[in-house]
This record gives structure tokens, sequence and C-alpha cells, in this order.
């Protein structure tokens, strides 16, 4: 599977199974049938409520730790309190039932740059003391991403965020190109706009070059874009869908054309709005 190195060293799959909204039982099921069709890159959060069914999905894979990459998020940023916020990291960790984990992310940031400050304090402790092999965040902006880095002693290895062909990031990945941040996509299938007309029959005229599918497009025109990849979905047939399409290769021709059917459209939360972090 293509991997990238983080700015830290630090090899991370280019492409993965995102959990968001999967529910506790079918959180295991999916995890344990992703790791055996090859899946090594996890993403949850504790917004998520399955870190625990995620880690024990891998446990019980019997594949060696060190070969799973596994990424998550912590959502409350207690008014910067950083014991509060040292007791989240902590649960993340027991809830995995891991040793260490391989990213951890600020899922949203707060609208006080002190804050989000403080949390990357904390994270920067943790990588410190080797219970995070990489730290980085999720949903910042430039101007998020400006204030932390005024502070910060470890630079963020990615910037997870939602990104689509109705909303392709093309600024924000420049400046993350320009600061040796990766950049990560979720939501790559825009909550299944890009399955509706007229965009879909757009890409479909792209797909249909290659006999692929639209999903599986999606999927390779962000690994040409160089940006992990993390669809979520709990079918099986899907599963192995998505996980061919990482394997698949388009031109940067067709990338460009792709960029092009940006329609500027959020389907995810406003980050300079979101009230999660409360």
């Amino acid at each position: 599977m293509k991997t990238y190195k983080l700015n830290n060293g630090v090899s991370i799959p280019a492409f993965g199974l995102g959990t968001f909204l999967m529910t506790e039982n079918k959180t295991y099921e999916t995890v344990l049938d992703a790791l055996k069709l090859g899946y090594r890159h996890l993403d949850t959060a504790a917004y998520y409520f399955n870190e625990k069914e995620v880690g024990k999905a891998i446990k019980d894979s019997n594949i060696p730790r060190e070969e799973i990459f596994v990424t998550t998020k912590i959502m409350k940023h207690h008014n910067g309190d950083k014991e509060l916020i040292r007791q989240s990291i902590n649960k993340s960790l027991n809830e995995l039932g891991l040793e260490y984990i391989d990213l951890l992310l600020i899922h949203w940031p707060n609208s006080d740059y002190k804050i989000n400050q403080a949390l990357w304090e904390v994270f920067e402790e943790f990588y410190e003391a080797k219970k995070l092999n990489s730290i980085g965040v999720s949903n910042f902006l430039i101007h998020h991403l400006n204030e932390l880095l005024k502070t910060a002693k470890i630079k963020p290895a990615i910037n997870q965020v939602e990104c689509h062909p109705l909303l392709p990031q093309i600024p924000l990945e420049k400046y993350l190109k320009e600061h040796n941040i990766l950049m990560s996509s979720y939501g790559p299938f825009a909550r299944g706009e890009v399955f509706k007309e007229p965009i879909f029959n757009e890409l479909t005229l792209i797909a249909n070059k290659y006999n692929i599918t639209v999903a599986q497009l999606i999927i390779a025109w962000g690994l040409k874009r160089g940006l992990t990849m993390i669809p979520k979905t709990v079918h099986h047939e899907r599963l192995k869908e998505n996980l061919l399409g990482s394997q698949i290769d388009i031109t940067l021709e067709d990338v460009l054309k792709i960029n092009k059917l940006n329609k500027a459209k959020r389907l995810y939360s406003d980050p300079d709005n979101a009230t999660y972090f409360a």
C-alpha cells in the first residue's frame, strides 16, 4: 500500500478507513473485515464513541500492532485546562487499549487561539513521552494554523479536512505544502452528493476512461494530489471497491478536470463556528 512520509519521518498509509457514525457492533465487524482485506490505516475519534471497538478489532485481527496505523482525535477543549486535556488523551489510549497512538489530532479548532495553543502544548508533552508517534490537527483553517505555529515547538504533521470534488480545498492545500504539513481528506464522497446529477455524470465520463467507478476515481484523485484518503463504509463490497481505488493512477490532466468541478460547497460544519469543542 502507498505510504507518505510525515514531516517527522513517520510513515502513514495513504489510504484508510473512516469510522464516523458507525455503531458499536458495525465498527468492530467493519474494522475487522477491513483489516482482513488489507486495510492498515484506521481513523476514529473520541466523538465517534467507537474507539473501544476499533481497539478490540485490532487486537482480534492478530496483525502485528506496528503494521496498523491508528488515528484518533480529541474533541473537548476543557477551556484550555491542561490536566483535563491530559485525561482526555489517556482516555483515548485506554479505550483503544493501545500503548501508543500513531496520530492524534485536535478534532476542531477553538475560536480562542490560546486554547488551541494550550491543547497543542499537551499534545507535545505526550509526543515527547512517546505516547503519540505523530500529532496534528483537523478542520483548521489557515488563520488557525498561523496562530498555532507562532507557539508550536513541533509542527503539525497533518491537517485532516473536508475535501471532495465539490470542495477541493486548493488554497489550503497550497498553504499546507508550503509548510510541509500533509493534507488528509475526510468525507471524500461529499455525503453522497458526488453520486447525484449533474456532477455524477461529469465524474462518470472521467471514470469510464479507466473502467472504474466514481468512488474509485475520487480516491485516485485524492491520492494523485498527495492527500491521504479515508472514506467510510460498512459494506464489504464497498470496502473492496474503495481499496481497489487506492491502487489506481489517473493523469494530472484528469485531476485538474475534477478540481474544476469545485462548487465551494461545505457539507460538514464550518470550522469558524463549530461548537463541538465546548
